[in-house]
This record gives structure tokens, C-alpha cells and sequence, in this order.
């Protein structure tokens, strides 16, 4: 089951970071991005946050599971997620916590073929 495009507007609304929220479609769900850094996925309709302890600390006692199949497991937000304040809190500090993207390689240009 895919996650839904409604279901991501709301969250990207609710996190009240407009400017700063993005959300990428990956194989029917969505990674969710703060400040260019992927803070979680929406997966089957339900918002997963990378786990970091400033994140753990916001929520309190979070309900751990994987997003998918063979995935690590993340917070798995619940009636959270309709307290927009707690989200951009727990998404600011997820964010901070997270190291930057690691910048994309540069392709090299195509080699030219030889002939003998």
C-alpha cells in the first residue's frame, strides 16, 4: 500500500516549517526532509522519525517499529502527529542531530571509446 500525497501535505503543514519541509516520492512513499537532511518516511500513511535521543527526549515514551521490511526501526508517530508544535520541535532536533548530506559525487565525463 502506498502512502497518500494528502497524507504528507498535512504533515508538512503541521511541522509549521514551510521553506525549510520537503518531501521526496521513493517506491510509492515519501522520505521527509528538514534542511536538506532526511528525518524520517511516510510509509503506508504513518509518519517514522529517525530515532536520536533529543527526538526520544520531545516524545517521551515512543512505540519503536521499522518502516518497511529489513528497516532499522524509527519512531512511529501516532495521535502526535495533531500536535503540530511537538512535530516542528521533534523535527528541528531530529535535524540538528543528523550530520549533513554527504555532497553528490561529480560525474566524470564518458570515455572515449578506442579503436584498434
Amino acid at each position: 500500500m502506498s502512502t497518500k500525497q494528502d497524507t504528507v501535505d498535512f504533515i508538512c503543514e503541521q511541522s509549521g516549517l514551510p521553506g525549510r519541509i520537503s518531501a521526496r516520492r521513493m517506491f510509492g512513499e515519501f522520505a521527509l526532509y528538514v534542511d536538506g537532511k532526511v528525518i524520517g518516511l511516510v510509509c503506508d500513511d504513518t509518519l517514522y522519525i529517525k530515532p536520536t535521543e533529543p527526538g526520544r527526549a520531545i516524545l517521551g515514551s515512543t512505540v519503536d517499529r521499522p518502516p518497511y521490511p529489513g528497516a532499522r526501526p524509527h519512531f512511529c508517530i501516532g495521535a502526535e502527529i495533531e500536535d503540530g508544535e511537538l512535530m516542528r520541535r521533534l523535527f528541528l532536533a531530529t535535524a540538528e542531530t543528523l550530520p549533513a548530506p554527504k555532497p553528490k559525487a561529480q560525474k566524470r565525463p564518458a570515455r572515449a571509446k578506442q579503436t584498434r
